[in-house]
């Protein structure tokens, strides 16, 4: 288990290029103010085509940093595409057995739902390009930070969305990554969780296709809880006539046959929670919105 005296991050692209490598540079100079040692794998310098270094790169600097005993945490660079094409050749035993804090979000929730099949928790959180945006999200490090350095970890937040306290293992990411998952062996079954969900930049009617597709499979039935992210922007299409994101969830809600709430701040955005993806959440919502997100049973700093 990670502890305080051990404070080494590392970053590693395991799937698109960093366009800018000035933001892994700011990234790093904030985790060095805080006193961490700051390590970047070459594949964060690194670009094939559309992806940060050849797979067998991007597999070798993601292996090591998250089994090697040094390192406290890793931290994803940023997202994109490619952590489909290394998921058979991760040895997630390897990790499991190491426990380091793993972070990352949008193509990593790849590596996030595959890791919790087997077993383990990591973080759908900030990218290190999120850390070193030129104004970075005072919300985004302060939940960051005060997450890992805690066993329970409590937020305040405004939903929509019916009266309720629910708990259950938490679980989710990017919708497109979970939908892709599906009828692999890394997608995990997870009953009475409480799924959490998020995209970009996606028609509304291909929203609904892939919660259809979760429906129809069984998964959205199967959780206590639905709670959705930021989907903006929705790209509009010339024949929507007035179908959006509105009515893609009033769909949802009755497909799912669950509770859904809407205005988790997570997402494809600066401004994020970081959520243990496995670990355990209590969702307490109170009329008017006013809701409490209670997590624990995740690994931690302390």
């Amino acid at each position: 288990m990670p502890t305080t005296l051990s404070k080494r991050v590392g970053i590693v692209a395991p799937s698109g290029f960093v366009p800018d490598p000035a933001a892994v540079d700011r990234a790093a100079a904030l985790f060095s103010a805080r006193g961490w040692t700051v390590e970047a794998g070459e594949s964060v310098f690194a670009r094939e085509q559309r992806f940060a270094g050849t797979d067998a790169l991007r597999l070798a600097d993601l292996q090591r940093f998250a089994t090697d005993v040094t390192v406290t945490l890793v931290v994803s660079a940023r997202g994109g595409y490619g952590i489909s094409r290394l998921l058979d050749r991760i040895d997630f035993a390897a990790i499991k057995a190491r426990r380091p804090l793993m972070v990352g979000y949008s193509d990593f929730t790849a590596f996030n739902l595959a890791y919790l099949a087997r077993g383990g928790v990591s973080f759908a959180g900030p990218c290190a390009i999120e850390f070193g945006a030129p104004e970075p999200s005072a919300f985004t490090i302060e939940h960051f930070f005060g997450l890992l350095n805690a066993k329970r970890y409590a937020i305040e937040l405004e939903l929509v969305g019916p009266r309720a306290d629910i708990s259950g293992r938490l679980w989710g990411g990017t919708l497109a990554m979970v939908v892709a998952l599906l009828g692999t062996p890394y997608f995990p079954r997870v009953r009475g969780g409480i799924l959490f969900l998020e995209d970009v930049n996606e028609p509304a009617y291909k929203v609904e296709r892939m919660f259809y597709q979760l429906a129809h499979a069984g998964v959205l039935q199967r959780q206590t809880a639905i709670v959705l992210g930021n989907f903006s922007p929705i790209t509009p299409m010339p024949n929507d006539n007035g179908f959006n994101l509105d009515a893609v969830l009033a769909r949802l809600r009755g497909i799912s046959g669950v509770p859904v709430f809407t205005g988790l701040p997570f997402g494809h955005s600066l401004r994020k929670l970081t959520l243990p993806v496995g670990g355990h959440a209590r969702l307490v919502v109170k009329r008017g919105g006013d809701a409490t997100l209670e997590l624990s049973r995740y690994p931690n700093l302390v």
